[in-house]
Protein backbone atom coordinates (compact mmCIF):
# COMPACT_ATOMS: atom_id res chain seq x y z
CA UNK A 1 0.00 0.00 0.00
CA UNK A 2 1.27 3.60 -0.81
CA UNK A 3 0.93 6.68 1.76
CA UNK A 4 -0.52 9.30 -0.63
CA UNK A 5 -0.51 12.64 1.71
CA UNK A 6 2.68 14.73 3.65
CA UNK A 7 1.94 17.73 5.64
CA UNK A 8 5.45 19.65 6.28
CA UNK A 9 4.91 21.99 9.28
CA UNK A 10 7.01 25.25 9.02
CA UNK A 11 5.05 27.63 11.16
CA UNK A 12 7.70 28.26 13.48
CA UNK A 13 9.41 31.56 14.99
CA UNK A 14 13.00 30.24 14.08
CA UNK A 15 14.42 32.26 17.18
CA UNK A 16 17.55 30.50 17.62
CA UNK A 17 18.08 31.61 13.19
CA UNK A 18 17.78 35.72 13.95
CA UNK A 19 19.04 37.73 12.27
CA UNK A 20 18.00 35.43 9.65
CA UNK A 21 14.66 35.37 10.76
CA UNK A 22 13.71 38.85 11.33
CA UNK A 23 13.07 39.29 7.56
CA UNK A 24 12.03 35.87 6.42
CA UNK A 25 10.88 32.72 7.82
CA UNK A 26 12.62 29.99 8.95
CA UNK A 27 11.62 27.52 6.27
CA UNK A 28 12.97 29.93 3.64
CA UNK A 29 16.92 29.52 4.67
CA UNK A 30 18.95 29.48 2.02
CA UNK A 31 19.99 25.78 0.70
CA UNK A 32 21.78 24.25 -1.99
CA UNK A 33 20.56 27.00 -4.06
CA UNK A 34 17.17 26.87 -3.07
CA UNK A 35 15.53 27.06 0.33
CA UNK A 36 14.85 24.40 3.28
CA UNK A 37 11.32 24.10 2.57
CA UNK A 38 11.84 23.96 -1.13
CA UNK A 39 14.35 21.36 -1.19
CA UNK A 40 11.76 19.01 0.95
CA UNK A 41 8.67 20.27 -0.96
CA UNK A 42 10.54 18.46 -4.29
CA UNK A 43 12.20 15.39 -2.64
CA UNK A 44 8.30 14.56 -1.54
CA UNK A 45 6.78 14.85 -4.19
CA UNK A 46 8.61 12.66 -5.76
CA UNK A 47 6.99 10.08 -3.89
CA UNK A 48 3.81 11.65 -2.48
CA UNK A 49 1.36 13.44 -4.61
CA UNK A 50 -0.80 15.49 -2.10
CA UNK A 51 1.76 17.71 -0.40
CA UNK A 52 0.30 20.30 2.81
CA UNK A 53 2.49 22.79 4.34
CA UNK A 54 1.67 24.52 8.02
CA UNK A 55 2.29 28.22 7.91
CA UNK A 56 2.34 30.71 10.80
CA UNK A 57 5.11 33.17 11.20
CA UNK A 58 5.45 35.87 8.40
CA UNK A 59 3.26 33.44 6.60
CA UNK A 60 1.99 35.31 3.15
CA UNK A 61 5.62 35.71 2.37
CA UNK A 62 5.80 31.55 3.07
CA UNK A 63 2.56 30.78 1.69
CA UNK A 64 3.55 32.46 -1.62
CA UNK A 65 7.20 30.70 -1.84
CA UNK A 66 5.05 27.24 -1.59
CA UNK A 67 2.42 27.87 -3.80
CA UNK A 68 4.79 28.55 -6.46
CA UNK A 69 6.31 24.71 -5.53
CA UNK A 70 2.85 23.52 -6.39
CA UNK A 71 1.71 22.34 -2.88
CA UNK A 72 -1.81 21.06 -2.37
CA UNK A 73 -3.00 23.30 0.25
CA UNK A 74 -1.62 25.55 3.15
CA UNK A 75 -3.02 26.07 6.97
CA UNK A 76 -2.35 29.01 8.91
CA UNK A 77 -1.22 28.14 12.03
CA UNK A 78 -0.38 31.04 13.47
CA UNK A 79 -0.82 31.97 17.82
CA UNK A 80 -1.54 27.90 17.71
CA UNK A 81 0.63 24.99 18.42
CA UNK A 82 2.44 22.29 16.27
CA UNK A 83 -0.58 19.98 16.28
CA UNK A 84 -3.43 22.36 16.30
CA UNK A 85 -4.12 21.47 12.25
CA UNK A 86 -4.89 17.84 12.84
CA UNK A 87 -7.89 18.44 15.27
CA UNK A 88 -9.38 21.99 13.62
CA UNK A 89 -8.75 21.77 9.69
CA UNK A 90 -10.59 19.29 7.81
CA UNK A 91 -7.38 17.27 7.92
CA UNK A 92 -9.16 15.68 10.61
CA UNK A 93 -11.65 13.48 8.36
CA UNK A 94 -8.96 12.12 6.41
CA UNK A 95 -8.50 8.26 7.30
CA UNK A 96 -5.59 7.59 5.52
CA UNK A 97 -1.75 7.70 7.16
CA UNK A 98 0.06 10.98 6.29
CA UNK A 99 3.79 12.07 6.19
CA UNK A 100 4.50 14.34 8.96
CA UNK A 101 7.82 16.32 8.67
CA UNK A 102 9.54 19.42 9.26
CA UNK A 103 10.68 22.39 7.48
CA UNK A 104 14.02 22.14 9.28
CA UNK A 105 14.52 18.35 8.71
CA UNK A 106 17.01 17.76 5.80
CA UNK A 107 16.12 14.14 5.27
CA UNK A 108 16.58 11.13 2.73
CA UNK A 109 13.81 8.51 2.88
CA UNK A 110 13.16 5.24 2.08
CA UNK A 111 9.29 5.74 1.81
CA UNK A 112 9.27 2.53 -0.04
CA UNK A 113 10.18 0.66 3.28
CA UNK A 114 8.51 3.13 6.15
CA UNK A 115 4.95 2.45 4.24
CA UNK A 116 5.81 -1.37 4.51
CA UNK A 117 6.75 -1.10 7.91
CA UNK A 118 3.89 1.37 9.18
CA UNK A 119 1.30 -1.56 7.11
CA UNK A 120 2.91 -4.17 9.08
CA UNK A 121 2.37 -2.60 12.28
CA UNK A 122 -1.40 -2.73 11.38
CA UNK A 123 -1.25 0.86 10.49
CA UNK A 124 -1.65 2.25 13.68
CA UNK A 125 -2.77 6.11 14.80
CA UNK A 126 1.26 7.31 14.66
CA UNK A 127 4.48 5.77 14.10
CA UNK A 128 7.51 8.03 14.77
CA UNK A 129 10.69 7.50 13.00
CA UNK A 130 13.95 7.11 15.09
CA UNK A 131 17.50 8.48 14.69
CA UNK A 132 20.23 7.79 16.52
CA UNK A 133 21.25 10.59 18.50
CA UNK A 134 23.68 13.18 16.89
CA UNK A 135 25.88 15.76 19.28
CA UNK A 136 24.74 18.97 19.69
CA UNK A 137 21.19 17.78 18.08
CA UNK A 138 18.37 17.89 20.86
CA UNK A 139 15.94 14.85 21.03
CA UNK A 140 13.27 13.40 22.61
CA UNK A 141 14.55 9.83 23.84
CA UNK A 142 12.32 6.48 22.86
CA UNK A 143 11.68 3.96 24.64
CA UNK A 144 9.52 0.69 23.68
CA UNK A 145 8.70 -2.95 24.04
CA UNK A 146 8.30 -4.65 20.43
CA UNK A 147 7.79 -1.16 18.95
CA UNK A 148 5.29 -0.15 21.14
CA UNK A 149 6.35 3.12 22.58
CA UNK A 150 6.46 3.15 26.51
CA UNK A 151 8.28 6.41 27.06
CA UNK A 152 9.40 9.88 25.95
CA UNK A 153 12.61 11.66 27.93
CA UNK A 154 14.85 14.22 27.25
CA UNK A 155 15.81 13.35 30.90
CA UNK A 156 17.07 9.82 30.53
CA UNK A 157 18.87 8.78 27.58
CA UNK A 158 18.29 5.66 24.96
CA UNK A 159 20.23 4.66 21.60
CA UNK A 160 17.62 6.42 19.60
CA UNK A 161 15.43 9.54 19.65
CA UNK A 162 12.69 11.32 17.67
CA UNK A 163 13.46 12.23 13.87
CA UNK A 164 10.58 14.97 13.77
CA UNK A 165 9.03 12.74 11.19
CA UNK A 166 6.22 10.95 11.83
CA UNK A 167 3.55 8.78 9.60
CA UNK A 168 0.48 9.09 11.58
CA UNK A 169 -3.51 8.79 10.98
CA UNK A 170 -5.56 12.08 11.77
CA UNK A 171 -8.70 10.35 11.72
CA UNK A 172 -7.51 7.60 14.03
CA UNK A 173 -6.15 9.83 16.23
CA UNK A 174 -9.54 12.36 16.69
CA UNK A 175 -11.44 9.54 17.33
CA UNK A 176 -9.24 8.09 20.47
CA UNK A 177 -8.43 11.24 22.29
CA UNK A 178 -10.26 15.25 22.54
CA UNK A 179 -9.03 17.67 20.83
CA UNK A 180 -5.08 18.70 21.25
CA UNK A 181 -2.53 21.05 20.28
CA UNK A 182 0.36 19.52 21.20
CA UNK A 183 1.88 16.81 19.85
CA UNK A 184 3.37 15.96 22.94
CA UNK A 185 0.12 15.77 24.39
CA UNK A 186 -1.15 13.72 21.59
CA UNK A 187 2.30 11.20 22.03
CA UNK A 188 1.19 11.06 26.00
CA UNK A 189 -2.65 9.77 25.23
CA UNK A 190 -0.99 7.41 22.19
CA UNK A 191 1.39 5.78 24.85
CA UNK A 192 -1.48 5.36 27.78
CA UNK A 193 -3.36 3.42 24.95
CA UNK A 194 -0.50 1.66 23.73
CA UNK A 195 -1.08 2.91 20.25
CA UNK A 196 1.78 5.06 19.73
CA UNK A 197 4.59 3.09 17.85
CA UNK A 198 8.59 3.45 16.87
CA UNK A 199 9.90 2.45 13.41
CA UNK A 200 13.14 0.40 12.74
CA UNK A 201 13.67 2.00 9.50
CA UNK A 202 16.24 5.01 9.81
CA UNK A 203 16.39 7.79 7.16
CA UNK A 204 19.33 7.12 5.10
CA UNK A 205 20.26 10.89 6.38
CA UNK A 206 19.01 13.27 8.89
CA UNK A 207 20.26 16.69 9.77
CA UNK A 208 18.18 19.08 11.94
CA UNK A 209 18.76 22.83 11.15
CA UNK A 210 18.05 24.83 14.37
CA UNK A 211 21.00 28.10 14.39
CA UNK A 212 22.74 29.68 11.67
CA UNK A 213 25.88 27.05 12.66
CA UNK A 214 24.11 24.52 11.81
CA UNK A 215 23.14 25.65 8.71
CA UNK A 216 26.44 26.55 7.66
CA UNK A 217 27.18 23.01 8.98
CA UNK A 218 24.72 21.15 6.29
CA UNK A 219 26.24 19.24 3.22
CA UNK A 220 23.96 17.42 1.93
Amino acid sequence: MKINYALIMAAGRGMRMMPLTDTIPKAMAPYNGTTLIASGIEKIKKQVPNVYITVGYKGAILAQHVIEHNVCGIFNTEGKDNAWWIFNTLMRYLDEPVYILTCDNVVELDFALLEKEYFDFGAPPCMVIPVQPISGLEGDFIFHENNVVTELSREKSSDIYCSGIQILNPKKINDLMPSSQNFYDIWSALIEQRQLFCGNIYPNKWYAVDTLEQLKNLNF
